[in-house]
């Protein structure tokens, strides 16, 4: 069974997650409006892989007998003053999540729970993959700059991207 600290702090996270694809979701809706399929595709993805995350975590308090709770979801941002400014937004957020996930595992082992620690640390590994892809989308879009047919030809590349659910098993309604 999940101590209560260890209880809330994941609930916290899942709403965090919500707030995370929710957040996606209206920069994949900007990009769109904004011409860029690709990024939108990008973007929309993420929204999945952050739902994914939601329901996995969910999945996981329930295992330990915990109680699933949930909060309001903040309005996420609607307005952007371009590709950099939204892919600046996301890195971050993802930095922000970053701090979470790891204050999750540093409660873990203060409680001892070695279950938890496992589960989370997961998180842990995937949020430097997060934050290192995301800067190197920045880093392109940087050097790309104000050259549109480039930024057009790496928008198209931002389409190539698959969201493949990591938790198959766990997580079936995405």
């Amino acid at each position: 069974m999940l101590h209560q600290d260890l209880e809330q702090a994941l609930n916290n996270q899942v709403n965090a997650e919500f707030y995370s694809a929710y957040f996606y979701l209206s920069m994949s809706t900007y990009a769109e409006q904004q011409g860029y399929k690709g990024a939108s595709w990008w973007l929309f993805c993420q929204f999945h892989e952050e739902m994914t995350h939601a329901l996995h975590m969910q999945t996981y308090i329930l295992s330990r007998g915990g109680t699933c709770s949930y909060s309001a979801i903040e309005v996420p941002p609607t307005e952007f003053t371009g590709l950099i400014d939204v892919f600046n937004q996301v890195l971050e957020h993802e930095q922000k999540v970053t701090t979470m996930i790891n204050d999750i595992a540093s409660l873990a082992m203060q409680h001892q729970d070695h279950a938890l620690y496992q589960f989370i640390m997961w998180y842990v590994s995937e949020q430097v993959e997060e934050e290192e892809h995301v800067s190197d989308v920045l880093q392109r879009m940087r050097l790309i700059g104000e050259n549109t047919s480039m930024l057009l030809q790496y928008d198209a590349e931002l389409a190539t991207r698959v969201f493949a659910n990591p938790f198959p098993t766990d997580v079936k309604m995405i």
